[in-house]
Parts: C-alpha cells; sequence; structure tokens
C-alpha cells in the first residue's frame, strides 16, 4: 500500500502540471467491433467474468477476446442489463426477463413480463434493474417490478416519475422527480427523504458516504444526507458535473469515485470530490456522452457511450500521456528536468507549461534523439546538431549533425563522447564552456557506444558491424579503430553494445554474445541467452541494477540482475501499435518510475508492481457439429461421423490479456497451437478417439492448467456393424463361390491331368522311340564305320594283291626278257609277253578297285574332279594310290611304270593340283 501510495504522489506532481493528459490505461471499443447499435445504455458484468452491454439493437456479451450479439424476440432496444448468478437480466421497451445458456451452450431468452402482459403501461421502458435481497427490481420511468426468486411478480406505482434505484445499507430507496426518496419496506414505497432542494430534480445515484448517504444530482452537484438534512458538498468536481450533466456515478474499494457525463466524458476522483483524472474524447476517449457504466470486482470500470464501449482499468498503477492532435509524433525521449517534462519526438522538443498545455521549443523542428542532464544542464541530441536546453530555449553547442546518443569517459566527469552521424565527438567542459572537437579516423555513424575502461570504447554501426575504438589519453584524437566483424561469428546488422557489470555484451540477430578479453574474441553469451533470450534487447541504460528489455510479441521486462523477484513484465496490450519499432527507450523518472517513449505519447510505469493476472483454465462454450449445436456434458465423449465439421469454442473470461492453444495428443502430444481467438475448427479427422487439450496463455509464455476434452470420429459405415455384417455375408457368399469353381476346377484339372498325362506318357513313348531310332542309327552307322573299315582292309588287301600280282607278272616279264632268245618260237614268246602286260595293265580290276575305292572314299573322285577339271584318268589312280597311302614302290607296279616314271609323274601331277610348295602331296589328297 505504501509503494501504491509513493507512486500516487508522483502522479499527483504530474497531475499539478497536466490534469488532461495523464490518463489510466482505457481501451475503445467501436461499432466495427462488436457489430451493433452504436448506442450503448447499460454494462454489467457476470460471475463467470464475462460483461453484458445493453445494445440499441440487442444484447452484447464479451468474453475477453470476442464480442457476441444476441437478440430479443421482439428485436427492440434494450435499455437495461444486470448479471446475477447464471442470470442475465435485460429491460426494454414493454418487456422484461432473462437470459440464460441451455444445455448447449446457447444464451436463450425467457420472458418475465408475459406472465403481467395486461398489468405493463402502455409505452414503458425498463431503465434499471437493481439486485435487492432476493429479489430482482425493474424499474422504468411510472413503475417497479419486483421479481422474486419463487417467480412472483408484483407491480409497484408512485405519482411521480421514477429516477433511479439503489441499494445502501440493505435498503432500496428509490428517488423521483418530483416527490423525493422513497424506500422500500414490506413490498411498499415509504417516503424517506422530501427536501425541497430534491424537487425536480435528477438523482443519479445514492451511496454510502461514511455512514452518511452520499446524493449525486444531474445538474445540482453532491450533496450529503445526515440528521434528516441536505447538505451541499464542496467537491472539486461539483462545478464540472453540474456543467457537464451528470448521468453515472461508481465508487471504488478505495473510496475514489467515478463521475461519467453526458457532455465531458468521466472524471476520477479521490474520496474528497477532488479531480485526479479526467477521461474525454480529447485524450483518447471514443465518445463523451456516458450513457451507463459499471465496475467490476478489479477496478476496472466499463462505460456505454453515446457512440460505442470503453474499459478503463483503474486498478493499474501505469498511466499515459496522450497527444491525439497528432502534432507531438513519434516520443523518442522524456525528462524532468527543474520541474519541467521535456518530451523529444520526430518533430521536435516539447514541454509542459503551467496551463497544462504542451508546447513547442521554437527553432527544434527536426528529429531530437536524445535528452540527458549532464552536471545540471539539459543536453538535446538532434539531427541538426547537440543543443543545451536552457529556460525552454535551445542553444546550440555542436554543430555536427545527428546527435545519437553521448556518453561519459570513465573517471572524467566534465569529458563527453557522442556518437553522430559523423563519427564520435569529444565534448569537454572547461571553465564553464564546453569543448567540442571531432575525433576522426572515422565517419560513420554511430548510435551506440559503451566505454571498456578510460580509453577503450566499443562501438556499433548499423549495418558494418562492431567496432573496438583507442583513445589518446587527453581524448585529443582516436588512436586506432578496430573492427571486430570476423573475430567471432555474428551478423554485420542490428549490432547494439552494452556494458553489463564491466562485461561487453553485444546483442545481433543471433542472440546474445560478450567480448572475451583474454582470447580477444566476441564468443556466445550463455547467461544472457538463457535469461533474457536470443530475442530480446536492452532499452534502458545499461548502468542500473533493473535492466528494461523488449521482449518478442512487444512485452516489456524490467530484469533484476540481482534480484530475480523483483523482475516484472508489461503486456502489449497497454502500448499495441504505438512503441518506436527499433527505437524503443525506458527513462527512469525516480527510482520506481519510468516513462516508456511511444507514439504520439508515452505510457508512465511503475516497476514495483507486475500487471500481469492470473490465468485460468478455459472453459468449453459451446461444440458445434455440422452447424449444429449439442448438448454440453461433464466427461462426455463427443462422437460425430467421419468427414464431419467440428467448432468447439472456449472462453476464460477472467483471464487478462490471454489466448488460447490447443493440443491433440494423438497427433502431437508436445505441440500446442494457437487458436484464431477462441474457436477450434476441425475436420477431415480420420476415424478414431482423439483428446484435445485447450490451455489459456499469454505473452509472458505462461500457461494455465489445461482442460480436456475427448472426441471420437465413428468409423465409416464399412468399418461399423453394418460394415461387419456386409462383410461377413459376402465372405460367405464369395466362400461358397469359391468352393463351386475351386471344385469345377479341381474336375478340370483332374481331366487336364489325365490328359497331360497321356500326353505325358505318348512324349516319353516318343522320345523312347527317338532314342530307340537314334541307337539304332548309331548302331547302323557303327556298323556302317565297321564295314568301310572292312572294305578299307579289303580294299587294302585287294591293291596289295594287285601289287604283288604285278610284281609277280613283272618278274615274270623280267625273266622272259632276259631268257628271250632261249624262246626258239618268237612269236609265242610275243604272246606269252602280250598276255603278261595285259594281265599287268587289266582294266576290270581297275575298275573293281575304283568301286571299291569310292565305296570307302566317297565322293573322293567327286571333289577331285570339281576341284581340278584337268585330271586323265592315270592321274586319278596315282591320287587314289596317294590317298591310300601307299609308298612310290607301291604304286609302280600298279601303274606298271618305273620308279622314277612315277616320281616324275607326281611332280607333274602336284603341278596340276596347284599344292604349295611347302605341302606335300600325300598330305593334301589325304586331307582332301
Amino acid at each position: 500500500m505504501k509503494l501504491r501510495l509513493s507512486f500516487f504522489l508522483i502522479i499527483v506532481f504530474f497531475y499539478n502540471k497536466l490534469v488532461a493528459q495523464y490518463t489510466p490505461y482505457f481501451q475503445n471499443y467501436s461499432l466495427s467491433e462488436y457489430n451493433a447499435g452504436n448506442q450503448n445504455w447499460d454494462v454489467s458484468k457476470a460471475e463467470n467474468g464475462k460483461v453484458y452491454v445493453a445494445n440499441n439493437n440487442g444484447l452484447l456479451e464479451y468474453d475477453g477476446l470476442k464480442w457476441d450479439f444476441k437478440e430479443l424476440p421482439n428485436k427492440t432496444t434494450i435499455r437495461s442489463v444486470l448479471a446475477v448468478n447464471e442470470r442475465i437480466y435485460t429491460g426494454s421497451y414493454e418487456e422484461f426477463g432473462y437470459w440464460k445458456n441451455n444445455s448447449t451452450g446457447a444464451l436463450i431468452y425467457t420472458s418475465l413480463s408475459d406472465s403481467i402482459r395486461n398489468d405493463i403501461s402502455v409505452n414503458e421502458e425498463i431503465w434499471q434493474i437493481v439486485s435487492f435481497n432476493e429479489t430482482i427490481v425493474f424499474r422504468s420511468f411510472s413503475n417497479i417490478y419486483l421479481y422474486n426468486v419463487n417467480g412472483a411478480i408484483k407491480k409497484i406505482n408512485i405519482d411521480s416519475t421514477i429516477i433511479s434505484c439503489d441499494v445502501v445499507h440493505n435498503s432500496l430507496y428509490v428517488s423521483t422527480l418530483q416527490n423525493g426518496i422513497y424506500q422500500l419496506e414490506n413490498n411498499a414505497l415509504i417516503s424517506k427523504i422530501n427536501d425541497k432542494v430534491l424537487y425536480d430534480t435528477k438523482i443519479v445515484s445514492i451511496v454510502n458516504y461514511y455512514s452518511k448517504l452520499l446524493i449525486t444530482t444531474s445538474l445540482k452537484g453532491c450533496f450529503i444526507y445526515d440528521n434528516n438534512k441536505m447538505l451541499p458538498v464542496n467537491f472539486e468536481v461539483n462545478s464540472f458535473i453540474k456543467q457537464q450533466q451528470l448521468n453515472a456515478f461508481s465508487v471504488l474499494k478505495n473510496g475514489n469515485m467515478v463521475f461519467g457525463t453526458i457532455k465531458d466524458g468521466i472524471y476520477l476522483t479521490n474520496n474528497e470530490g477532488e479531480i485526479i483524472f479526467h477521461i474525454n474524447k480529447e485524450n483518447g476517449l471514443v465518445n463523451n456522452t456516458i450513457l451507463g457504466q459499471y465496475l467490476d470486482e478489479n477496478n476496472t470500470l466499463w462505460l456505454g457511450l453515446d457512440n460505442g464501449i470503453a474499459s478503463i482499468d483503474l486498478s493499474s498503477p501505469n498511466y499515459f500521456f496522450n497527444d491525439i492532435s497528432g502534432k507531438l509524433g513519434a516520443v523518442y525521449d522524456v525528462v524532468k528536468f527543474n520541474d519541467v517534462i521535456y518530451i523529444g519526438s520526430n518533430t521536435g522538443l516539447f514541454y509542459l507549461d503551467k496551463n497544462n498545455r504542451l508546447e513547442f521549443v521554437k527553432g527544434s523542428h527536426g528529429q531530437v534523439w536524445y535528452l540527458k542532464e549532464i552536471n545540471g544542464e539539459l543536453f538535446c541530441g538532434h539531427n541538426d546538431g547537440t543543443f543545451l536546453v536552457k529556460d525552454k530555449k535551445l542553444f546550440p553547442i555542436s554543430t555536427y549533425t545527428g546527435g545519437w546518443i553521448i556518453k561519459n569517459v570513465p573517471e572524467h566527469k566534465n569529458i563527453f563522447i557522442e556518437g553522430t552521424y559523423a563519427g564520435l565527438v569529444r565534448f569537454k567542459k572547461t571553465k564553464d564552456k564546453w569543448e567540442i572537437k571531432h575525433l576522426g579516423k572515422t565517419t560513420m555513424p554511430i548510435r551506440f557506444l559503451v566505454f571498456e575502461d578510460q580509453n577503450i570504447a566499443w562501438a556499433a554501426h548499423a549495418y558494418k558491424g562492431l567496432y573496438k575504438i583507442k583513445f589518446e589519453k587527453n581524448y585529443d584524437s582516436i588512436i586506432s579503430i578496430e573492427n571486430y566483424n570476423k573475430r567471432g561469428v555474428f551478423s554485420d546488422f542490428n549490432i547494439r553494445v552494452y556494458n553489463i557489470k564491466n562485461i561487453i555484451c553485444i546483442k545481433t540477430n543471433d542472440g546474445w554474445l560478450k567480448y572475451e578479453p583474454i582470447l580477444d574474441s566476441i564468443v556466445p553469451f550463455d547467461l544472457l541467452n538463457e535469461n533474457f533470450g536470443k530475442n530480446s534487447y536492452i532499452i534502458s541504460e545499461d548502468d542500473v541494477d533493473q535492466l528494461v528489455l523488449k521482449m518478442p510479441n512487444d512485452v516489456i521486462s524490467f530484469k533484476s540482475i540481482l534480484n530475480k523477484e523483483k523482475d516484472i513484465s508489461l503486456s502489449n496490450k497497454y502500448f499495441e501499435n504505438r512503441l518506436i519499432i527499433g527505437n524503443e527507450k525506458v527513462s527512469k523518472i525516480t527510482d520506481s518510475t519510468f516513462t516508456l517513449n511511444l507514439n504520439n505519447g508515452f505510457m508512465l510505469i511503475n516497476n514495483r508492481f507486475d500487471s500481469k493476472k492470473s490465468l485460468l483454465k478455459p472453459q468449453i462454450e459451446s461444440i458445434k457439429i455440422n452447424k449444429e449445436l449439442i448438448e454440453l456434458e461433464p466427461k462426455r465423449v463427443i462422437e460425430f461421423k467421419l468427414n464431419s465439421s467440428l467448432v468447439i469454442s472456449v472462453s476464460s473470461p477472467k483471464s487478462g490479456n490471454h489466448f488460447f492453444e490447443y493440443s491433440i495428443l494423438e497427433l502431437d502430444s508436445k505441440k500446442w497451437n494457437r487458436l484464431d481467438k477462441d474457436k477450434l475448427e476441425l475436420s477431415n479427422l480420420k476415424d478414431g478417439t482423439y483428446t484435445i487439450l485447450f490451455r489459456t496463455s499469454d505473452n509472458f509464455e505462461k500457461s494455465s492448467l489445461p482442460n480436456k476434452l475427448t472426441i471420437k470420429v465413428l468409423p465409416p459405415w464399412y468399418k461399423d456393424t453394418l460394415g461387419f455384417i456386409i462383410y461377413f455375408v459376402l465372405i460367405a457368399i464369395a466362400g461358397f463361390i469359391l468352393y463351386l469353381v475351386n471344385k469345377r476346377k479341381v474336375i478340370i484339372e483332374q481331366r487336364l491331368l489325365k490328359i497331360q498325362f497321356a500326353k505325358e506318357q505318348q512324349e516319353i513313348l516318343r522320345e523312347k522311340t527317338l532314342d530307340n531310332e537314334k541307337r539304332i542309327v548309331q548302331l547302323k552307322n557303327e556298323s556302317l564305320r565297321n564295314e568301310v573299315k572292312l572294305k578299307s582292309k579289303q580294299l587294302a588287301n585287294t591293291a596289295m594283291a594287285l601289287v604283288k600280282k604285278n610284281e609277280t607278272l613283272q618278274d615274270i616279264k623280267n625273266e622272259l626278257t632276259d631268257n628271250k632268245d632261249s624262246f626258239k618260237n618268237q612269236y609265242a614268246y610275243k604272246k606269252i609277253l602280250t598276255k603278261v602286260d595285259k594281265s599287268i595293265e587289266h582294266k576290270d580290276e581297275w575298275k573293281i578297285f575304283e568301286y571299291n575305292f569310292n565305296q570307302v572314299h566317297e565322293e573322293f573322285f567327286n571333289s577331285l574332279k570339281s576341284k581340278h577339271l584337268n585330271l586323265t584318268p592315270k592321274d586319278l589312280k596315282i591320287c587314289a594310290y596317294i590317298k591310300m597311302n601307299l609308298s612310290n614302290k607301291e604304286i609302280a607296279p600298279l601303274m606298271n611304270v618305273s620308279l622314277r616314271g612315277l616320281e616324275t609323274h607326281r611332280y607333274r601331277l602336284k603341278k596340276k593340283l596347284d599344292v604349295e610348295n611347302d605341302i606335300s602331296l600325300t598330305s593334301y589328297l589325304i586331307n582332301l
């Protein structure tokens, strides 16, 4: 409580400077978001966390993520709404009743006024609904209707216009326009307060105020009723609500009060009526006319507007400065200097004057990069150079353009180095005067700069990597600039460099790195990668105990280096689409107060309060199968047919800044998928049983316990009982048919086997016959060969016999010749000699020889004659004898020639046969 009070005092300081600009966080809901009528007359919140709004066109329901719209059966305007237990009571034109979810989760309307239709006044509208003990009170301008939980309805009428009903100290007060205030006793209205000041007065509300009655009116301000007296209350807000026409009133748990007006939005005051905040169209409220308001248990104020809906988080310790005029632009830095708030933006330098207005510092047109108090002076880094800010005016001290960042040289309180568009510039103060010098060596733009020690600094170029810079002792020049891009594995782009606890830390697209002096290299920094995350970067000063980081999903996180229990995070819902991407900055105002620069303003943050809200298990709102709602039963297995569409709606209205995720265990139990708002649509699932888990998550990577739903996709008919019966019948029929076919096949196969057997037997017989025939042929051939051999022997024997015979005859002839003279009869001698010669040259013997020779050496003579046409019969004889491998001595007698004559004949025969010299005549003829 003390922490909250100290932060409130800071807000009071800012409030004293600017009432209209500082506001708590609020959110507008436009007509395009809830898609209904523009006017919203009343708001209520149910125990389950859902918000209900009485709209021109019907009833609106909001579960924290989406708006749903419901129409009355008669489609009339709903003027009032109240959520009690599980019922949502509404009042409209000549109609009142309640809404309740049925077994399928659908919100269904039940009319109560139908039971007393004849008692409803003509043209009557129910403008207010309140809960009193166990009774629901429906109020119109002319009557009140008391609905008891047992179902009875009682109508009460008084002779005055009824303006409002309020429950205070277990009593129901009924305020009228002409006759003051009544109290309900025993189902009758008794006059309670009848002061003249209340005549013709619209009483907005009656509440308890320090054990007294605080009565707020539309145009006369506030009164205290005590000891039967009406006393005006000297609230500061009175003059405003009298002028702007009060229409709604609420009291916070801490006693603060909210006044909703017709003309100028709402005023938030303390319990003494002193204005803390004023929220209207000028600082972002979508509409100034408050038709209805509701304050829930979390101090969230819901506003029904003449054109839209809004919610204001009154429990948040964080506040906003908003400039909806657009002249401020994107804010880059905020500083409090000499009790003046200075704001640097892309359009120039601004300050807040004593009249609570945003004022422009003349001559500051252009980009302001930083605002920093140095030795009691305010520096302004500007697109056109660097300036001193004195008495809300600019005084140039450096003409080097683009003053991006300025750092104090360690242990030299009067020396500073500034990173500019054109390199590094030294600022040195001597005798109350700043000496400016460009340090040369580099003209590259430097946005990030940190010192390692007195003479070494590290600088990051936006696109060209990381550099180590060494300065001369007096900082008049740069000794060296060393590029460290190749001394570690990292990208040259989007490099940021910080000094965290004397460690040079580098943030790149690949995560966190650090400089390792021993290795003189850049190495991964696992500690920061684990604690900060690879995709986060620092947006505060790096020399503080609690760093501020921009996390994924635009989460802003305060990380304490020494005490992790102090870590807090801010959801992006506070500044969605308002961050200056890449140039986010958190500036320290006090030990617990910081500012976050935004488009068209900034956020004031109390780092001692964590805005994270609890995440509750999501509830199944409805289940649709093929667009038809089904009943919701706990632990029920949802069954549906294959190829059906399944739509599951979930909600968690009491969770803050949340979204939903789901996981199907049977598909991938480790994978969580984000839902599109609140609906999961499934189709084309295979048959089987699936377990679906739903959980509520937020951007802080926190999740609730899961809610489980089991679904069963029924198999198609061909996988179901009917299919199995059909399969059995078909299998039986197929089996019988198969039996018949198989039987017929067996018969056919047996017949074919018999035929095949007969054919095989015939084939075997044929093969045996062939074998026998082959054997007979072989035997015949063998017999022929034997016969040839025999004939060859006979031929040889015949030839040898001829040779012997001729040799004998030749011997006889020789003997005759030698004994020629011994013959007395020469005639007889010649006759004998002639017979011997004829016997030697006997032609019949040659024919027999030739015939036998042809029988042995078939076609020899034909082949020889065909090749050599010029051979004589004598030549053929010699060839035949040579073929038989007879020697010259054996051949000569057969030819009846001398041995020499035979050799001569053989020589001539070789020539005729054209036999080469290196081949003998015998070899040629034998091989022919």
